[in-house]
């Protein structure tokens, strides 16, 4: 089913429909957002151990990847550029399917137990200077691409996702029992041959060696 089959009667088509609801943002709100890396944007890059980047392909197919690497791994080069080193996953690529069709893309980074999070946005390209590799590399290894982000414009997100959601409070985290592993998703998914057992221990041994 989609949000046109007939379930909802009451669908919003224009900005001025849901301005009417919820009004337009202050002069503070607005004036907050910059279009280049401060000294606050700065800190909190060098903290942050965990980036989401969103991007699309030329049709407006939208893909959200997860990076992570010990904080300070996302580099601020100078004002206006940030580098984000690839580590190897599942081949699967699909950041990199988009940028070459569609540069765009949008960053949202996060700090543990910091309610506030950062959102970047700007144009995107894939890497392999030399010089900016080495500079990443972790445990001898050094990253085959680096995703080279040119900043548009970058601002603090206040802390109301995360306070609503109780993200950082421990005792409020969810009960992961009854959760598939990646193994049991991937096996009922893709109808796979192999059973969740072997699934896993390829999944570990992936882990272990192709972890950088």
């Amino acid at each position: 089913m989609s949000p046109t089959d007939g379930r909802f009667s009451e669908i919003v088509t224009s900005e001025s429909q849901f301005r009417a609801v919820i009004g337009h943002p202050s002069h503070r709100v607005l004036r907050k957002h910059i279009a280049a890396l401060d000294e606050h944007c700065r800190a909190f890059v060098a903290r942050c151990p965990f980036v989401l980047i969103a991007s699309a392909d030329a049709e407006g197919n939208i893909d959200v990847s997860p990076k992570g690497d010990p904080p300070g791994f996302v580099r601020v080069l100078d004002d206006t550029t940030l580098a984000i080193p690839e580590r190897p996953g599942n081949r699967h690529a699909d950041t990199f399917s988009n940028l070459v069709q569609n540069r765009h893309v949008g960053l949202l980074f996060l700090i543990p137990d910091k309610q506030e999070t950062l959102r970047v946005s700007g144009t995107a390209v894939i890497v392999r200077d030399r010089w900016l590799r080495d500079e990443m590399a972790i445990a001898g290894k050094t990253p085959e691409f680096a995703i080279a982000v040119t900043v548009r414009e970058a601002f603090f997100h206040c802390a109301k996702c995360a306070i609503r959601s109780r993200l950082w409070d421990t005792t409020m985290w969810p009960d992961l029992v009854g959760l598939p592993s990646l193994a049991r998703a991937m096996v009922d998914a893709g109808k796979l041959d192999e059973t969740t057992e072997e699934m896993q221990a390829l999944i570990d041994k992936d882990t272990r060696e192709r972890l950088y």
